[in-house]
């Protein structure tokens, strides 16, 4: 374990080599910091956070920079992350609630988070496995041909065409509706097997094959892969970082366009926790030169997705973490009242 002053020395090289970007020496430290000891103290202590790995000389100077493992350190310490001003969280607040649906919530959020943190944002698309049904809509477009439209707790509509395998009345259809509703309205989407599953014994035996059609297509829609959306923005924020990344910007980038890579940076949706991964502590190796913070965001404490940045280890974690909690707070919000 650190000596709380070491700790502070730490802190001190962190917080002056994520403002300068020049590797820090004793005598500014002593300089800019009232850490109460001597330059001969203050070197004595680097010397000791060299030798357990916490920071390094990137070259014959005398300064030093953090390590991986110094700022892990560093961002487990952290008492406090960095409060959002009054002025900049009534600019979230408007800016976010004047989105028009959930495409325009994601698109904005991304935009927003890029801009705060001048970091690259990634937002995830509500999951659906982890949504509750507003509403299930269905329309005749034609005697044998529906259009089935679910509408989630998160604002999230999803829309498919329905062929029936016979000609399906507007009397049935309107039944076929309420009973629907009736059934899985305000219902978590894993549940909705479970309570449709006999509903077709509901109707006359030359409803029924459509009925399971229609079943079928909204429980097809629940499982799809392809919920697993996410929206990416400000990657030309990375070239202000060119010279945190010590070979090329390229394998950040190229990773940076794996929707995979990106879903397994964010995590687990279930955990809603703040959660901060330092450089070699990214799995995908073009990204060893990153940090990563996410958060889970959603309606009534529950975690639906996760949204985050993603910029070089070289990274102002206090003021990037409050950041990323407060748009997922008011994003939260938003998706409540939708």
């Amino acid at each position: 374990m650190l000596s709380e002053r070491r700790l502070e020395v730490l802190r001190a090289i962190v917080q002056d080599y994520v403002g300068t970007e020049e590797p820090v020496g004793s005598k500014a430290l002593t300089e800019r910091h009232s850490l109460g000891v001597s330059p001969a103290t203050v070197r004595n202590d680097m010397a000791a956070l060299e030798d357990e790995g916490f920071i390094a000389q990137p070259h014959t100077s005398a300064g030093r920079i953090p390590t991986d493992k110094g700022y892990r350190l560093f961002v487990d310490k952290l008492t406090a992350v960095k409060p959002m001003t009054a002025p900049e969280r009534r600019a979230i607040q408007n800016f976010l609630e004047g989105a028009v649906d959930l495409d325009d919530v994601v698109g904005r959020t991304v935009r927003l988070l890029a801009q705060l943190t001048r970091q690259v944002a990634v937002v995830q698309y509500p999951s659906l496995t982890r949504s509750t049904v507003r509403h299930v809509e269905l329309l005749a477009l034609a005697p044998a041909r529906l259009m089935l439209v679910l509408i989630t707790d998160t604002g999230r509509v999803e829309q498919r065409m329905i062929d029936c395998p016979a000609p399906f009345g507007e009397a049935s259809l309107a039944d076929l509706r309420a009973r629907l509703n009736a059934r899985v309205a305000g219902r978590r989407f894993t549940d909705v097997p479970q309570l449709v599953q006999d509903l077709p014994e509901a109707f006359e035996t030359e409803d029924r094959g459509t009925v399971s059609t229609v079943l079928s297509t909204l429980l097809e829609t629940l499982v799809e892969e392809t919920e697993e959306r996410l929206m990416i923005g400000g990657t030309a924020n990375l070239t202000r970082f060119g010279h945190d990344f010590p070979l090329t910007i390229r394998p950040v980038l190229e990773a940076l366009e794996e929707q995979v890579v990106l879903l397994k940076l964010l995590g687990e949706v279930g955990d809603s926790g703040m959660a901060v991964r330092i450089g070699h502590e990214n799995a995908h190796e073009g990204l060893n030169s990153t940090s990563v913070v996410s958060v889970g965001y959603g309606s009534g404490g529950e975690a639906v997705a996760k949204l985050g940045v993603v910029g070089p280890t070289r990274m102002d974690y206090p003021g990037t973490m409050g950041a990323v909690r407060a748009v997922a707070r008011y994003v939260g919000q938003i998706l409540a009242e939708s």
